[in-house]
């Protein structure tokens, strides 16, 4: 795992986050086998500016959190794009959650997932089987979300998977170690309780953001 030294100063936004990161990012800029998929949709500013750093295409990967019920924002699973759900069997246990509400919360972040697949592409995904997939979101946390993501993308044959975040707890990136090839964090503080708290602005992305970047972003490609 590629870190900084323990650096404590939080991000201006995530468009910065994703400038320091393309720096982490050099020994992949100028190939033709790189792509960046960005997970919508606060990891698409960061996937972005890693995409214009490096000089690679960008696209999104779309991946969402289970939350438990009543408590939303705690991930006890994920899905992603082709059908993957990685779930964390031992939080379920641990909480007692029912297996008819997980499935009742799967069928709810599916639909979204569907949904967001419409909104945000007007071509068909990237292929990315013998290419170096550099993953990017906006912070680990429980790394629920990321893991989704490269179990997905795993499955599509690519020769390499990164994954690239300004912050993450340290057991996120650990965990995330055994399933990437590589692991990039700009920030994996001693004292971790939330994404947000490394931003000065966090504020939400919106889908005419992600829209937005990603078509300037293949504007650039092209010139």
């Amino acid at each position: 795992m590629r870190t900084a030294p323990d650096d404590v100063r939080p991000f201006a936004d995530r468009r910065e986050a994703g400038r320091e990161l393309a720096r982490r990012l050099e020994s992949y800029a100028g190939r033709g086998d790189v792509v960046v998929l960005a997970l919508p949709r606060g990891g698409v500013p960061v996937g972005f500016e890693v995409a214009r750093g490096i000089d690679a295409q960008l696209d999104v990967f779309l991946v969402r959190k289970l939350g438990v019920p009543g408590h939303r924002e705690l991930a006890m699973g994920a899905l992603a794009s082709g059908g993957v759900r990685v779930l964390d069997e031992g939080l379920i246990h641990h909480l007692g959650i029912p297996a008819e509400a997980v499935d009742a919360i799967t069928r709810e972040e599916q639909a979204e997932l569907d949904r967001r697949e419409s909104v945000y592409r007007d071509r068909a995904p990237t292929d990315v089987r013998n290419r170096v997939v550099i993953l990017a979101d906006d912070g680990l946390a429980t790394g629920s979300t990321m893991k989704a993501a490269v179990s997905a993308v795993r499955q599509r044959e690519p020769s390499r998977i990164v994954v690239a975040a300004p912050v993450g707890s340290r057991e996120a990136c650990r965990d995330l170690e055994r399933l990437a090839d590589e692991v990039v964090c700009a920030r994996v503080p001693r004292s971790f309780s939330a994404v947000g708290q490394w931003f000065r602005d966090f504020s939400q992305t919106t889908d005419e953001e992600v829209r937005e970047l990603l078509q300037a972003s293949d504007r650039e490609q092209r010139r």
